[in-house]
């Protein structure tokens, strides 16, 4: 049996004020083009969908085990829908036990829980000189490591440094096999990013952060995403990147895209928690290293829709921006989107853009749960 909500529903086509019937995937839509301005109803999104997050509710993606169902769970609470589990930088037996968790939670989605697509490999194959908040764990990669890698768990996303030795070509090789290559944590040059592009690359990992800058002599991996990139993931929580650099980037990437990078802190209270084998810490509404460096974010999708509406963006473009295009990014037809066929994927908003209810693939979330 279908069930069925009321508002303004945000589908492909533009709003409409109606209905949408579904069981785990979307039946019929019924309504009419309007304008949500000309009424006081809740809005209906597209659930969203988080292509970086590396904990939350004090557990870490590094501790394997049980611990992604709980990050799942919190993230859940807050409309992320599907998500990509996200690696540290670490040595090869904490890569695999983490790799094994992800692995086993694709197949197990539980209850109250965001479905986890997979996984994002954010290290070890990045520039030691460009670690941010990432452990020194840093080597090069080969193509035999990573098929390995994958038969533990789906390697949806894969951060490289390009400018490694052995590199350029490894992202052919990867991208030839179906993953999403992204450039992050990288010295490398201008030039250097627009190889990558033209070797496969797809996107770029927390843009701005922990990549060479844009100068106008020296444009930098920051000038090669800016000047050719269609797809970029980015930090809204506006601690990791200006709003003006924002605004540059929505101008000039159409299809930028936002991620939490959020971390064990998200949902606590401050003090001390664990990011791989980095000991961080949250107050003043950051996380960060001892030394002060940002080490990810407490940041949650919901904020970061708010956010980008705060930033000047209407409702229908920032919810592109937390869902359809990361779903677009991984060639996921029926996620991000509200259409007949597609998963069940919503979340219901207040007229000030506050969390009423989450569904997953037809299931509505408790959100009290912890």
């Amino acid at each position: 049996m279908n069930d069925a909500i009321k508002g303004n529903i945000l589908t492909p086509g533009g709003w409409i004020h109606g209905a949408v019937t579904f069981g785990t995937r979307v039946a019929d839509i019924q309504g009419a083009a309007a304008d949500p301005k000309g009424n006081a109803d809740d809005y209906i999104l597209p659930g969203f969908i988080d292509l970086h997050v590396h904990g939350g509710a004090g557990k870490d993606v590094m501790e394997g085990g049980d611990a992604i169902h709980r990050i799942a769970a919190i993230h859940a609470r807050h409309g992320t829908t599907s998500l990509l589990a996200t690696t540290m930088t670490a040595p090869p037996e904490d890569i695999d036990v983490a790799l094994a968790a992800i692995g086993k939670a694709v197949k197990e989605r539980g209850r109250n829980e965001a479905r986890v697509l997979g996984a994002h490999l954010e290290g070890p194959y990045i520039n030691a000189g460009k670690l941010g908040a990432q452990p020194n764990y840093a080597r090069a990669a080969t193509l035999a490591e990573v098929q390995r890698l994958e038969t533990l768990a789906p390697l949806r996303v894969i951060t490289v440094a390009p400018e490694i030795a052995g590199h350029l070509g490894l992202v052919r090789e990867l991208a030839n096999e179906g993953m999403r290559v992204q450039i992050g944590h990288t010295l490398g040059s201008y030039d250097d990013g627009v190889a990558a592009l033209e070797h496969g690359a797809s996107g770029f990992t927390h843009l701005f952060n922990a990549m060479s800058g844009l100068h106008h002599r020296e444009p930098g991996m920051v000038g090669a995403a800016l000047a050719h990139a269609q797809f970029a993931e980015l930090i809204p929580d506006l601690l990791h990147v200006h709003p003006g650099a924002i605004k540059t980037a929505l101008r000039a990437i159409p299809r930028l895209y936002c991620v939490t990078d959020s971390t064990a802190a998200t949902g606590m209270p401050d003090g001390e928690y664990m990011l791989g084998r980095h000991t961080v810490h949250k107050c003043m509404g950051g996380v960060r290293l001892p030394d002060g460096t940002l080490a990810g974010s407490t940041l949650t999708l919901d904020q970061a829709l708010r956010n980008l509406v705060g930033l000047g963006l209407d409702l229908a473009d920032a919810s592109a921006r937390v869902s359809t295009h990361a779903a677009d990014y991984l060639g996921l037809e029926d996620r991000g989107r509200i259409s007949p066929g597609a998963w069940s994927d919503f979340v219901v908003l207040d007229r000030e853009l506050k969390l009423k209810a989450v569904y997953i693939e037809g299931e509505r979330c408790d959100l009290n749960d912890a």
